[in-house]
């Protein structure tokens, strides 16, 4: 058995805690967090499974196009800090020329303000533009790889029922969403805020000048005075910020979590609507529902609480930003070593470098939630990988000989215990058996190592090469979407005619569907059980598959229907070799031979097989 490691253990630990109610879903991200980012398993390090998220697009078929894009974008960038630098030199200019009532200077910078304006919003659109399509098309790109696969070698089937990756469809749809934004957010935002940090750093040092002042009969200069106070307003100001807000995390996690509950259960009420109705359950299912409600409302009044300090703290320091330059340069101002327009120059640039400093801060909180959904990602693609790697101990092979072959076939549960060992049956094309036996004895999980999904155990299956098979389960699935495309799946609708499919649905008892084909409809909340295996065995008869197993395909039927679509069996798909999971003996006239499991006192199922069952 594969050695886990720690860090994996420690994860499952959180999880089972947070189904077990004994922690928060909140608490649970952060636990996954902080192990992501503090473990390092062999050589393998947090970063280096960052990259390998985010390297397979970049040097995929579709590189030249990304890597195109990237560099308009980052061309843009760098385009808009110049022109950040244009506009704050037209600032020392346009204010000099109003200070000194110089009509023409100041109607010349009106001119050229209006062409760096357009220019600027030019600039400003296209990035936008352009980044949007190159994070859809990084999207589209991860989605369709990470949906071939989690759908591929069964992946979905094995992370699902070994409880490895919860919320898939969350990773597929939401994950790769942060990630590919936060990415392109996160690297656009460093290199712009790098070079306008730079850029104007170098102004604002060069044009405010040192500040001299007096304490204890000493004197002291600051050179480049404001670029300091530019870094302690932002330091500061970013902190306190920081500080007020991060209640909010834990908070905005929390409800997440408590509107998912609630929404949770609001669609369970949908999707058993039958059985609440019958048990008279409203009351039960509207206390449920306003006790989760209650911890939104509750969970949102803190939120509005926090929110309210964290407006006043950011409000003020947004404010007070576009004074302080001001006042801080103002005694140069005053005593004449610079300006108007020097000082407005200063002023701009002191909100230049303010502003991509506070970038740097801000970003923590992104970062941190950057790093979350790349720990989510890592985890899902681990898990993937890890089934991938098991070993598959059952060897499923195609054969010339016969339909169906089973060669010292053992299967046991995850655990190791055998169900059954050493069994050995064959069927030939046209043979139709009966699997029969007590429940957990393994009928249905004999099927599901026949298809390939079940993977402990040991022996070979062999199945007819070149010909294809259906399953109907107890419980068929039924995709959302019209009719005639649910009872052609998994083949396309396109392939029958209306004259086909009207034909299957009368045989099978159906006839009131035949005017809803093109109905879309989640056809599994409107059909019946029994109507929806009707709608199965009108699909085996439309497909006509080469194999038909069948896992207690009638267990929603009356004794009648039952036998008439066993019949139609017989009689519209006479070549096809039916294997039948069933309990009940009213079925056993319809197959030639009988593979029978008994309990052994050993522990797990005798196997034997009978020929010719008498009608």
């Amino acid at each position: 058995m594969q050695e886990k490691h720690p860090y994996m253990c420690a994860i499952a630990l959180s999880r089972w805690l947070t189904h077990s109610g004994m922690i928060t879903h909140s608490q649970h991200e952060n636990i996954e967090t902080w192990l992501f980012m503090t473990n390092k398993p062999g050589k393998s390090a947090p970063w280096r499974a960052v990259w390998q998220l985010i390297k397979p697009y970049w040097l995929s078929e579709e590189k030249w196009r990304a890597w195109g894009m990237l560099s308009a974008i980052v061309i843009l960038s760098l385009a808009g800090v110049y022109l950040s630098v244009q506009l704050n030199e037209w600032n020392r200019v346009f204010y000099d020329a109003l200070q000194n009532r110089n009509y023409p200077v100041f109607k010349a910078q009106l001119f050229k303000f209006t062409w760096l304006a357009l220019i600027f919003i030019v600039i400003a659109i296209y990035k936008v533009y352009l980044t949007q399509g190159l994070q859809m098309s990084w999207r589209r790109w991860m989605t369709e790889e990470y949906m071939d696969k989690w759908l591929g070698n069964h992946a979905y089937y094995y992370t699902e029922y070994q409880h490895q990756v919860d919320n898939p469809d969350q990773r597929i749809a939401e994950d790769l969403n942060a990630l590919t934004s936060g990415t392109l957010s996160l690297v656009l935002g460093l290199l712009s805020s790098v070079v306008t940090l730079f850029s104007f750093v170098f102004i604002l040092w060069s044009i405010s000048g040192p500040l001299t002042f007096m304490f204890s009969s000493h004197e002291f200069t600051i050179p480049g005075y404001m670029v300091w106070f530019a870094l302690l307003y932002a330091v500061v100001g970013s902190v306190i910020v920081w500080w007020v807000g991060k209640p909010l995390v834990r908070l905005g996690f929390n409800q997440e979590w408590f509107e998912a509950n609630f929404r949770f259960g609001l669609i369970r009420i949908r999707e058993n609507s039958d059985a609440i109705a019958l048990y008279h359950g409203e009351k039960s299912e509207r206390d449920q529902l306003s006790s989760k409600f209650e911890s939104i409302k509750t969970n949102w009044w803190s939120i509005m609480k926090v929110t309210r300090r964290l407006n006043v703290a950011s409000t003020f320091y947004a404010q007070f930003a576009n004074i302080f330059p001001i006042l801080v340069a103002s005694p140069r101002y005053f005593s004449g070593a610079i300006q108007m327009g020097s000082l407005m120059q200063i002023s701009s640039a002191f909100g230049q470098v303010q502003g991509a400093l506070s970038w740097f801060i801000g970003a923590f909180t992104d970062l941190a939630s950057w790093k979350a959904c790349v720990n989510r990602l890592a985890g899902f693609n681990a898990a993937i990988d890890q089934v991938n790697a098991q070993p598959r101990g059952i060897d499923v092979r195609e054969s010339d000989k016969v339909d169906l072959q089973l060669d010292d076939l053992t299967l046991k549960l995850p655990n190791g215990t055998a169900l059954f060992s050493n069994v050995s049956a064959s069927l030939q094309a046209g043979e139709r058996v009966l699997v029969a036996g007590p429940s957990g004895c393994g009928k249905s999980t004999l099927l599901r190592a026949i298809a390939g999904i079940w993977p402990y155990g040991a022996g070979s299956i062999h199945l007819a090469a070149g010909k294809s098979y259906l399953f109907l389960p107890q419980r068929s699935y039924i995709p959302i979407g019209t009719l005639r495309e649910a009872l052609s799946y998994p083949q396309s609708d396109r392939e029958y005619t209306d004259d086909q499919l009207n034909t299957v649905l009368e045989q099978c008892c159906l006839p009131h569907l035949q005017s809803v084909l093109d109905d879309y409809a989640n056809w599994s909340q409107r059909l019946s059980p029994g109507e929806q295996q009707r709608l199965s065995f009108a699909r085996a008869l439309l497909i006509k598959p080469a194999i038909l197993f069948l896992d207690e395909a009638t267990s929603a039927l009356d004794d009648e229907t039952e036998q008439r679509m066993y019949s139609l069996l017989v009689s519209e798909l006479p070549d096809t070799s039916v294997v039948s999971v069933a309990h009940r003996n009213t079925v056993a006239k319809y197959h030639q031979h009988c593979w029978r499991f008994k309990r052994s006192e050993e522990g797990g199922s005798h196997f034997s097989a009978s020929a010719l069952l008498p009608e």
